[in-house]
């Protein structure tokens, strides 16, 4: 099966199923691998570089469509896309992309639609660049040009001013480099990078974190040196420095509130005891299967829990406790760029409500002289520095407490770990450490 009639497969599926693009794309690659493995990295960018596209492909097909796009069965809109997207962001020739992308229509059985799709592509190819609003509406040009929804684009800009905001959105549609974080129960991260550079890996490390690893372009990640050895778990730069500001000292007994997918617990794991807890009980296997490759199982276990709920007495008394609470996940649209279609402005609000509710609920759980580390991977103050702010006020058994870290540099704002989407690289987060003083 060819990449382009995998693209399409995967495209129709996270429409019609409102799955996340990365899950699709992995079980979809596992079921059908293609023959040649560089078709993989084909089938990748254009799932991904469609997705991140989308609303700008959409916007040039509206142009030549006789009808409303939500009206087209799922797999002709996402050969409509898949096509534009070769045509406007790749090198593959006009006349290749048009006439293939077609030809993978038929062969998924819509040779009815090949006409209405092959018309539209052909004038697509005429055009000497993506068409765009004008500028003088600046708020659609954005968000048109980098695929933002608009109401997202007006508030970043509100928040953050024109020229962060920009930098955001163009950042959110460049691929991320695959980053890793070094095992040290197992091994540093300077024994981790000399032992790459011996297999041919030309990996480097990271400018913030003391742990992290950028590894090149390597197509699937469980064939690097270090994965089936349990030497390094792949979680971007942003999330590993959520463990490192919280520095929750060694002998403390931790309880993740909010686990899943698990690169924040199995961190701890390391150098603590760790109760991992996630609301959905099919989403542990996968923390306890980390934990099984990292050789953690012993320093880590997981239950299924509702975190704005009290926690069982039976699980004891925990020292510091990590909220990496639900968010509305705007920090990691490069990784799953589907999520801005999907999110609407309200979503904010109605996320801020359930993570006050954890909060009140997680900070019962936490003696007098523990930690609490709330953390979300969303750059919206409502959910990060405003959520805090509110909860110190409410609680004046509670105070900020930034770590002490010598000779590391992090991204902090005021006492608060704050990075943005951009052109440092990283994903956005927001993370407080908190000391409960009575």
């Amino acid at each position: 099966m060819n990449a382009r009639i995998l693209a399409i497969n995967i495209l129709s599926r996270v429409r019609a199923t409102d799955a996340y693009l990365n899950v699709v794309l992995d079980t979809v690659l596992s079921e059908t691998p293609p023959k040649d493995p560089r078709d993989a990295g084909f089938v990748t960018e254009l799932a991904y570089g469609t997705t991140r596209r989308q609303l700008a492909l959409d916007y040039a097909i509206t142009r030549f469509a006789d009808r409303k796009l939500d009206a087209l069965e799922d797999k002709v809109l996402a050969a409509l896309r898949v096509g534009a997207y070769q045509l406007f962001h790749t090198r593959v020739p006009a006349r290749a992309a048009v006439a293939e992308t077609v030809q993978a229509l038929k062969d998924v059985g819509l040779g009815r639609a090949a006409g209405f799709t092959n018309a539209i592509l052909r004038k697509l190819s005429e055009l000497p660049s993506p068409p765009l609003p004008a500028r003088t509406d600046a708020v659609e040009y954005l968000s048109v040009r980098e695929s933002h929804p608009r109401w997202l684009v007006e508030r970043w800009i509100r928040q953050f001013g024109r020229e962060r905001a920009e930098a955001m959105l163009v950042a959110n549609n460049l691929p991320p480099a695959v980053v890793v974080r070094a095992n040290t129960s197992k091994v540093t991260r300077d024994a981790l990078l000399a032992q790459l550079k011996d297999v041919g890996v030309d990996a480097r490390p990271t400018e913030s974190s003391p742990v992290g690893i950028i590894l090149p372009s390597v197509g699937r990640v469980e064939d690097v040196y270090g994965y089936a050895e349990g030497l390094w778990q792949v979680q971007d730069e942003a999330a590993q420095l959520v463990g490192v500001y919280g520095a929750i000292p060694e002998s403390a007994r931790v309880l993740d509130a909010c686990a899943a997918p698990g690169g924040k617990a199995c961190h701890q794991a390391e150098t603590h005891d760790v109760v991992a807890v996630d609301l959905h009980a099919n989403k542990l296997r996968k923390i306890e299967g980390e934990a099984q490759r990292l050789g953690l199982s012993g320093r880590l276990k997981a239950f299924a829990h509702d975190a704005a709920e009290p926690f069982p007495e039976a699980w004891g008394e925990f020292h510091a406790v990590v909220v990496d609470a639900p968010c509305s996940g705007l920090g990691t649209l490069r990784r799953h760029p589907e999520l801005r279609y999907r999110r609407k402005e309200e979503d904010v609000a109605r996320l801020a409500a359930l993570q006050r509710r954890i909060l009140e609920n997680c900070q019962e759980a936490v003696p007098p002289g523990g930690l609490l580390v709330y953390a979300v991977c969303t750059p919206e103050p409502q959910e990060g520095q405003d959520q805090v702010d509110m909860f110190l006020r409410s609680h004046p058994e509670w105070t900020a407490e930034p770590p002490v870290l010598p000779g590391l540099k992090l991204p902090l704002a005021q006492a608060w770990l704050r990075t943005l989407p951009g052109p440092e690289g990283y994903d956005g987060f927001f993370a407080a450490r908190l000391r409960k003083l009575y």
